[in-house]
Parts: C-alpha cells; structure tokens; sequence
C-alpha cells in the first residue's frame, strides 16, 4: 500500500512538471534563436557598413527551386566572416540553427512534412534563418492587387529603409510561409502554412523580437510577397 501511494505521488509530481519543463525549454530555445539572430543582424549592419551602406545583393539564384532563391541563403556567404565563420558552411555553423528548428515542409513535394532539421541540409547552406531579400531574383514575383512593387530590402541602404524598427531584416526560415517552429500545429494534407505563426524576427533597426506573422489565404502565397494588414508589428517592404 505505502509503494503504490509512493508511485502516485510521484506520478502527480511529474504530471504537474513536465508542463513547466517543457515550457521551461521552449522559452531557453527562444531565447537561443534571439541571440542567434541579434548576432547575424549585427553582421548584416557590419557589412552594410563596408559595403557603403548597402544590404546585400547577390546574382539572381531564383530559379533553383523553392528554398534556394534570392531572399533566402545566399546572404550567408556574405556576413559570415563578420561572425568569425572562415571555412566552408557546415551544420557546426550553429549561430545560424535555431534550437526549435527539427522540421520543415518540402513544398516541391506537395507540402511534404519532413522529421529532419531545416539546418542540417545543405541546400538551405545550413542556415534557419533567411534574409528578406525578395526583389533581387530576374524571374517575375507575383502581382497583387494592393502592392505596387515587390517587397524586400535586397540591395537597399540602411538609410534608405523608412520604417526600420518594422521592417523585417533577418528571420526564421517557417516565418516566410508562414509556420512555427515554437508552437507547431497540426496541419490538413497539403497545407504548410496557418496565419499568426509566431516566429523570431529580427528588424532592420537591430532589435529581434517573436511576434505573430500573417498568412493571408486568398493569395495562396508564402507571406513575403505582400506586407500583412494593420496590426502586426512587422512588414517586409522598406518603402
């Protein structure tokens, strides 16, 4: 009798703290993923500094498929030097894995759910981070009805960003779909995406914040096409 009122307890004791340890190291990946990215926003201002104020811009590499394009990993090659990084990029380059970052949707593979980090593989240059270059690419980004150009700061000086503390620099690779690797849902077959994805984001003024970020399905587009509505504390384009 005493044995089994011992397991009871310490079954209620556990019920009672793998929430709060799970909560616990939810919280510790944030907050490893913000400091990841406060470290690669200072080595985008490093090399803008360098570069006479200019972001980086880069031969258009688009047309290579879904994850390899313009607004995505070819930033990293540029600042990570910055970052005291010299040799070839490799899934040890950990100032660019997030934590949280155990899954990812092959979207050339009707939205395939893939168990495997985003981090590790090399055709996102072992990064979980993207730049928010959309705009440098020679194919033709969609056009929508209230948006006269294409979002994104590829090739813009700092100074010329009107809004820097909203708009968006450096950020999680599932915050331009949008999903969370934070809080992930479970998602209908072909569906990768749900509005108010909360990821990490850092912004062009140097701050990073984890904010909610809007999916707009009428368009049927990754969110970085268009700049979300009143409301949201983020927007893609620097005009």
């Amino acid at each position: 009798m005493e044995l089994l009122v011992v397991i009871t307890i310490i079954a209620v004791l556990a019920a009672l703290l793998l929430p709060v340890l799970s909560s616990a190291k939810a919280r510790a990946q944030r907050t490893t993923c913000l400091n990841n990215l406060k470290q690669i926003n200072t080595a985008m201002q490093l090399y803008a500094g360098d570069n006479h104020d200019t972001l980086p811009a880069a031969p258009n590499t688009a047309a290579l498929g879904y994850i390899t394009n313009e607004f995505d990993v070819f930033y990293k090659g540029l600042v990570k030097n910055y970052l005291g990084l010299q040799d070839a990029s490799s899934p040890q380059d950990k100032v660019f894995a997030c934590p949280a970052d155990t899954f990812y949707y092959a979207q050339d593979r009707d939205n395939l759910y893939v168990a495997q980090s985003y981090h590790d593989q090399s055709f996102s240059d072992y990064s979980s981070y993207a730049y928010n270059g959309l705009g440098g690419a020679t194919n033709t980004p969609p056009t929508l009805p209230d948006q006269t150009s294409s979002p994104g700061i590829f090739g813009w000086k700092l100074a010329a960003i009107k809004d820097p503390v909203k708009t968006v620099l450096v950020a999680e690779q599932s915050a331009l779909y949008p999903w969370s690797w934070h809080e992930p849902q479970n998602l209908p077959p072909g569906q990768c995406a749900f509005n108010n994805a909360k990821n990490m984001v850092s912004f062009a003024d140097g701050h990073v914040s984890y904010i909610r970020i809007y999916f707009n399905t009428d368009y049927s587009l990754d969110t970085i096409y268009y700049d979300p509505p009143a409301g949201y504390d983020y927007k893609w384009s620097g005009y």
